[in-house]
């Protein structure tokens, strides 16, 4: 028995977590290897927009 009211799955959350994963240890090492304060704060707002992305990714796939 399949439900085909599902939404598909897509590999949009496995990058999106990659994307956090990435931007968020720049943003935390940043400091002890000698990054800029603009490069982490760049790589702060990346990982925000990859949460919010995440999230709203997660309620999408609530409401279908």
């Amino acid at each position: 028995m399949t439900n085909e009211n599902a939404p598909a799955r897509t590999a949009v959350p496995v990058l999106l977590w990659l994307v956090l994963l990435v931007s968020g240890i720049t943003n935390a090492a940043g400091p002890l290897i000698g990054l800029d304060f603009t490069v982490r704060m760049v790589a702060g707002g990346i990982a925000v927009v990859a949460i919010a992305g995440l999230v709203t990714h997660y309620v999408r796939r609530r409401r279908a």
